[in-house]
């Protein structure tokens, strides 16, 4: 028997503040906070922006480097993540871009690292307290620059008004910020009795999603803490409240997912979006076409969306508008990798489902139920946004942390309390003779 890693109770102090300060770093620079819009604000990859990576990285290789022994029990993350790699490196001997799918393959093999030391080093509440604390600061400092430097805080142009805070867009902002109130409701739902971070992080994080308008961050967010809600309500109510709601919840789901499917464009309406995704079932449309080209190899990893990328040009000149992305993560992925690579991340995405279902009663309270939150959260993100196997993205890194943590097991056997008073019978019976032995010979029956 083998207890899982995470197993741990409220006493548990977390990593050192030296390691958590670290992981903070690493995780606010995943986000391309500040330093993407600064020094690559064509959203291009620049000489600067790669040296800037090098201490980052460096960083990564010290925190694995001070925790070999614990990070080794996650074995089986550590061998997806070497399947996925490998599947991606793979992709530059037919690359369009081969020099552009090296260099992302090594940056996705080392930010996914992070993402099993984090799932390791972070167990039980101490994730999404990390996670919360990263999109408090960084929640702060793009209140700071939409106020005091709007220029840079503010869309000026497309999108004018809306904030974006430390990034390139506003939809960057709200998919962290979502993120953040997930993990900040997580705290909330875990015991923990600090609780005052946490709630000005959920206000934080629920006011600078509205100041983007994205429809999509906020279903994010809804759907997130939603599910966080629901499941500490339910432990709450007791195993009848539980079956209630659980019914109900399949109810409403099932009902949704019909009225989606007979009529979508009457739901897009009204949430407010145009039938056509503005324009992404256009740029859907064409990209398929594409990976029918295609279909087992891709253009290989991240090559697709090149400067100079000929199949992105045609793409560009169908649509009229500079795409930067297909805006549907499957789809970006079938363009890289071919259905190989869709289906083994699709497996990949499926397997961190399961077993953070199955984790809930036990694992998944402790955490506030943030792993189910979140691959929500994820799963949604997905359709809408290119977030699937990426080299510097903090929804995938989260995923493959909480992938990590459930797989991961202690060598530390599980051990019943024995019990000090009590002895087997063949212990007891010997001493039971000898003692009326000795009280035979001590106190003799009187002679009649």
């Amino acid at each position: 028997m083998y207890a899982p890693a995470d197993s741990r109770d409220l006493s548990d102090p977390g990593p050192p503040l030296w390691e958590q300060a670290a992981a903070i770093l690493v995780v606010i620079i995943l986000t391309q906070a500040f330093i993407g819009p600064v020094f690559a604000p064509t959203q291009e990859e620049t000489p600067i922006l790669r040296l800037i990576w090098l201490p980052v990285y460096a960083i990564i290789a010290g925190l694995i480097a001070v925790r070999p022994h614990v990070l080794v029990r996650a074995w089986p993350a550590w061998l997806i993540l070497a399947v996925l790699v490998l599947q991606a490196f793979a992709s530059k001997w037919w690359s369009i871009d081969p020099g552009v799918t090296q260099r992302r393959v090594i940056a996705m093999a080392i930010s996914s690292a992070f993402s099993i030391y984090l799932g390791i080093a972070f167990g039980g509440r101490h994730l999404p307290r990390m996670l919360m604390i990263s999109c408090l600061i960084m929640g702060v400092g793009s209140v700071i620059m939409a106020l005091a430097f709007p220029s840079i805080g503010v869309h000026q142009l497309e999108n004018a008004g809306l904030w974006r805070g430390l990034w390139y867009e506003k939809n960057q902002m709200g998919l962290v910020m979502s993120a953040g109130a997930v993990a900040a409701a997580a705290c909330l739902a875990s015991g923990d009795p600090r609780r005052l971070t946490p709630a000005i992080t959920l206000v934080i994080c629920v006011f600078l999603v509205l100041m983007t308008q994205s429809k999509t961050s906020l279903l994010c967010l809804m759907l997130g803490t939603g599910a966080v809600a629901g499941l500490w309500a339910m432990k709450q109510g007791g195993a009848a409240f539980a079956i209630i709601a659980l019914w109900f919840g399949v109810v409403l789901t099932a009902g949704a997912l019909y009225v989606f499917i007979t009529d979508p464009a009457m739901v897009l309406k009204a949430l407010g979006k145009d039938p056509s995704l503005t324009g992404r079932t256009d740029i859907w449309e064409a990209l398929m076409r594409e990976v029918s080209e295609r279909p087992w190899t891709g253009f290989g990893y991240q090559a697709f969306w090149g400067r100079e990328s000929v199949p992105a040009a045609f793409i560009r000149a169908e649509t009229q508008w500079p795409v930067p992305s297909a805006h549907n993560g499957w789809i970006d992925l079938l363009i890289q990798l071919g259905w190989p690579g869709a289906i083994t991340v699709g497996i990949t995405v499926a397997l961190a489902t399961v077993v953070s279902v199955f984790r809930i009663p036990g694992s998944g309270a402790r955490e506030g139920y943030f792993a189910i939150g979140y691959l929500l959260v994820f799963l949604l993100l997905s359709l809408s946004e290119s977030v699937l196997l990426s080299h510097a993205n903090l929804p995938w890194t989260l995923l493959l942390a909480i992938l990590a943590r459930a797989l991961a097991f202690s060598p530390d056997p599980v051990r019943a309390p024995l019990a000090t008073g009590r002895r087997r019978a063949y212990q007891t019976a010997p001493r039971i003779a000898a003692h009326s032995a000795h009280v035979r010979v001590q106190r003799p029956f009187p002679v009649r």
